[in-house]
């Protein structure tokens, strides 16, 4: 069962699977957290799961003013803060994994482990093609999984995704803009996770993963930016060991 706190000025939409350390599961860009539904119950059977919705995203609404990656490591150090969660491991997919490489950064008291898939620490780090398929998009043109997803599950009405979509559209194109430096400051033991032809490139994920210290790196074959619904028990294993591993 779903349930809300208020994060800050967010009202934040949430659920909880299993028994055991806190996982925070982050999702995607335009997502919902049914983004995960192929591994959270593989995750959940060893950790205790939070999905948190972030703002503008599925039931959580959708806040006067921009959304920006900022923005929402701050609204998820203040849903930590609110469910009394001391620390966790950071679990973060696509735009969820930038909003943890940011909470990593500026709150390592509350990071165990960091897991990265499909994340960049630079707007430049996606590949041309993708760059100009987001500069393309256009409310009519999104992938209509996505549309009908955001129209059954926002408290905003579906005719709020004009709006939304474009304060996505324009954070996707302007941000992030983490100095590669500054991933040093990254002191949790870290998963980077690609796919072999993700949106992100393939240079941009391992200069991510040598830019963090003590960082593994997982390329996972034959799968695309959509790994965690192409390939959801092999991403969900890889975290396993990586969690269970106490030499990292």
């Amino acid at each position: 069962m779903g349930q809300y706190v208020m994060a800050g000025n967010v009202r934040t939409y949430y659920e909880e699977h299993g028994e055991g350390e806190p996982l925070l599961l982050m999702h995607g860009g335009a997502c919902t957290i049914e983004i995960f539904s192929g591994f959270t119950p593989k995750l959940a059977d060893r950790y205790k799961v939070i999905l948190p919705e972030q703002r503008g995203h599925g039931r959580t609404a959708d806040v006067e003013g921009i959304i920006s990656y900022d923005l929402m490591a701050q609204d998820t150090i203040a849903f930590m803060e609110a469910t009394r969660i001391i620390s966790a491991h950071l679990v973060g997919y696509s735009d969820g994994a930038i909003i943890g490489m940011l909470v990593a950064m500026s709150r390592p008291d509350v990071v165990k482990k960091f897991v990265s898939i499909s994340g960049n620490f630079d707007v430049n780090g996606m590949t041309r093609e993708a760059l100009a398929y987001f500069q393309s998009l256009a409310p009519e043109t999104f992938p209509r999984r996505l549309v009908e997803m955001y129209k059954q599950t926002t408290p905003d009405g579906p005719e709020h995704f004009p709006i939304v979509f474009e304060k996505w559209k324009r954070m996707w194109l302007e941000e992030p803009r983490i100095p590669p430096q500054n991933l040093s400051k990254i002191t949790a033991p870290t998963l980077v996770i690609s796919a072999d032809h993700d949106m992100i490139a393939l240079e941009h994920t391992i200069e991510l993963f040598r830019a963090i210290p003590r960082a593994q790196l997982c390329i996972v074959p034959g799968s695309s930016h959509g790994l965690v619904l192409e390939k959801p028990g092999l991403v969900a294993q890889v975290i396993l060991d990586f969690l269970a591993d106490e030499k990292r």
